[in-house]
């Protein structure tokens, strides 16, 4: 009875206390050194049965936990100061804390070496991140469930106790299970990885490798177990860019860095790779963990950019290069426009006493609307106006008369010496030669007007021309009496014998060619005439010289010569035929007596700007300076039977068609150059 109270009296406090027990809070202590994973963990373990305790570093968990128990500690792996596997073993060093259960939190590293030190530690489970909320809330319940376990353990007796301790090694096992589970998900992470891994140990011997290797190397991964690393490798490449083969230094000094190095593959062929190190320890033992990675296209691109980068340089280089000349020319030509502009401020002084001295008329017009923008005092003597009556009025085009052909002056094209007649204020017209010039005075465009007055040196030319004319008149005189006399002596003495006696056919016949003679010089000297009419039309040059090579060729054949026509395209011309088909008659003729047999006489004709060109070449003796002079004269004559008035005639008919006539001659024949306006 007494037995069986007592047994119920310590199963009621066995009650008693599990109530106890269930009704406090249980601790759960979270280490992490950001502040941000700490906030994601309370929200996620948020409880009313949980009292949540933070701790940013491994002394900071250290000195929590001598403070009071704990159900379970999230720890942190990679933190500054003490890291999650140091604190780890701090913790379970201790006797009151060393079967608090331990879940490690990671991001970094998920290898098998990695996880493996972790449980070598202490860890009872592996999370992540980033972790999945409902797990990991899961799993903490299930720690929690342990612990209050454990917590009744301490009330229950021994046998409770051992059924206990087989609860809690099934759920040990559970989570050796899902550590293997955790082994396979790293070993098919490996598998699947691109770049390989390679663990080595202290002596350089490799002790695994992912399949990754056999792609990237050409080796089969048993073919490497046990091998040395340097196999892998052709030479390392230090942070500061010195070559080594000292590989496991290499690796040593590697350790939480990325490195360069030259790989080998099994062909013997090699490639740049980065090599990302690890280290760890197992049983005692230094573990190196090595990702390679292949960085050939990226070299490549690098290369490509280090090119490009050297293209841009060497470009900016000669652009450089090319202002610095730029600004060199540009400092010269700055100074060349400062010179520019001084001499321009000289230049204009200059013209402007050249202009108000000048003894020519000298006027400045607007191209825009014609009027006056300055007058020279000459142009104000000689018109009558004053400055003032001309200024900004516009120029009166019918003051100014072209000579030639009676039409007023234009301002459209510049004017070389055209003879002009001008009207003065008073009304007198007085004769001048007028050049006109475009100009730019800033920011207007002008007309430069130069007028010099001949109207004295045109009448002293008309007074002279009278007193030759009369001088001619008298060596004609003389000429045509001469020419006549002969003729008419002739028929004067037959007539004479004549008288009395019959008269023969050949007498008669002699004394009509003797006067078809005279009539003939009489003819030629009317075609000297300068106010003879002439009929113009617009006729074409060459048609007119076809025409005429017949006879002209028929003449040359006659003297065993030879004419060559060399004809270029040439616009109409107004001309009067007769006249023309006279003048290359006579020039052609002219040109066949000059030579001798066996000579050619070519004829050319051509265009140029606002002219039509003939030239008849003879290849004679040339002409010699003496006679040269007093070619065209009437009545002139190298010939035994010439009257001397064959070129005069030519003469006369070039002036009454305002040609020019230029002779080139030489050793080697004559070429007289006839150059007919397109426009008059």
């Amino acid at each position: 009875m007494e037995t069986a109270t007592k047994k119920s009296i310590q199963q009621k406090n066995y009650t008693v206390n599990i109530n106890n027990a269930a009704s406090q809070k249980v601790n759960i202590l979270m280490v992490d050194d950001h502040p941000e994973n700490l906030l994601a963990l309370e929200a996620v373990l948020s409880s009313p049965n949980y009292s949540l305790v933070c701790a940013t570093s491994g002394k900071e968990a250290l000195k929590c936990l001598l403070k009071q128990e704990f159900a379970v500690i999230l720890l942190d792996v990679q933190m500054p100061g003490l890291n999650g596997f140091e604190t780890a073993k701090l913790i379970r060093a201790r006797a009151k804390t060393k079967h608090t259960p331990i879940i490690f939190i990671t991001a970094i590293s998920q290898d098998r070496e990695h996880v493996e030190r972790g449980y070598s530690v202490g860890a009872i489970d592996y999370i992540f991140k980033p972790f999945q909320p409902e797990i990991l809330k899961s799993k903490i319940e299930k720690f929690v469930e342990m612990h209050e376990k454990y917590e009744e353990e301490i009330s229950k007796s021994e046998w409770q106790r051992s059924v206990e301790l087989k609860e809690v090694n099934q759920r040990l096992n559970r989570t050796t299970l899902d550590l293997r589970r955790t082994e396979a998900l790293t070993k098919v992470i490996g598998e699947t990885l691109i770049d390989t891994i390679v663990t080595v140990d202290d002596q350089e011997r490799i002790l695994s490798v992912n399949p990754a290797v056999k792609k990237m190397f050409g080796y089969q991964p048993e073919e490497l177990i046990e091998q040395n690393v340097s196999k892998l490798f052709l030479q390392m490449i230090g942070k500061n860019g010195e070559r080594s083969s000292d590989f496991l230094s290499s690796i040593k000094q590697g350790v939480g860095k990325v490195i360069e190095s030259v790989a080998l593959r099994k062909d013997k062929s090699d490639f740049p790779v980065d090599i990302q190190i690890g280290e760890t320890e197992i049983e005692g033992r230094q573990i190196f963990i090595c990702a390679i990675r292949d960085v050939t296209e990226r070299k490549q691109i690098e290369e490509v950019k280090k090119q490009q980068f050297a293209n841009l340089e060497h470009i900016v280089e000669q652009r450089t290069i090319e202002l610095l000349l730029a600004n060199e020319k540009l400092q010269q030509e700055i100074e060349e426009r400062k010179k520019i502009a001084d001499d321009l401020f000289v230049s204009q002084e200059r013209f402007r006493k050249i202009f108000e001295s000048s003894p020519n008329l000298m006027a400045i017009i607007s191209q825009e609307n014609g009027t006056y923008m300055d007058v020279n005092a000459s142009w104000v003597t000689f018109t009558g106006y004053s400055y003032e009556e001309l200024q900004n009025q516009k120029i009166n085009l019918q003051d100014f008369i072209e000579e030639a052909g009676g039409h007023s002056i234009g301002l459209e094209q510049p004017i070389r010496n055209m003879k002009i007649q001008y009207k003065t204020k008073r009304g007198e017209m007085r004769a001048g030669l007028l050049s006109s010039e475009m100009i730019n005075i800033e920011p207007e465009p002008c007309i430069l007007f130069v007028l010099t007055d001949i109207t004295e040196r045109v009448l002293l030319e008309k007074e002279m021309a009278r007193l030759d004319h009369l001088n001619l008149i008298g060596e004609m005189a003389a000429g045509i009496a001469h020419e006549i006399r002969n003729p008419m002596t002739t028929v004067y003495g037959f007539l004479q014998v004549a008288r009395g006696r019959d008269v023969s056919k050949e007498v008669i016949d002699l004394m009509l060619d003797e006067l078809n003679r005279a009539n003939s010089i009489i003819t030629e000297f009317l075609n000297l005439a300068k106010n003879k009419v002439s009929d113009k039309q617009m006729k074409n040059l060459n048609t007119i010289i076809k025409a005429l090579f017949p006879l002209i060729q028929a003449e040359a054949m006659r003297a065993s010569k030879q004419v060559d026509l060399d004809l270029s395209e040439c616009p109409d011309i107004s001309i009067d035929e007769k006249e023309i088909r006279q003048f290359i008659l006579n020039m052609a003729l002219n040109g066949l007596d000059a030579m001798s047999a066996g000579g050619k006489l070519t004829i050319k004709t051509y265009a140029e700007e606002q002219a039509v060109i003939l030239e008849i070449k003879d290849q004679g003796a040339g002409i010699s300076p003496e006679i040269l002079e007093k070619i065209g004269t009437p009545f002139f004559t190298t010939k035994e039977k010439g009257t001397g008035l064959g070129l005069a005639i030519c003469y006369s008919v070039a002036e009454r068609h305002q040609a020019e006539i230029d002779i080139e001659t030489g050793d080697k024949g004559t070429t007289f150059s006839i150059r007919f306006k397109t426009k008059h």
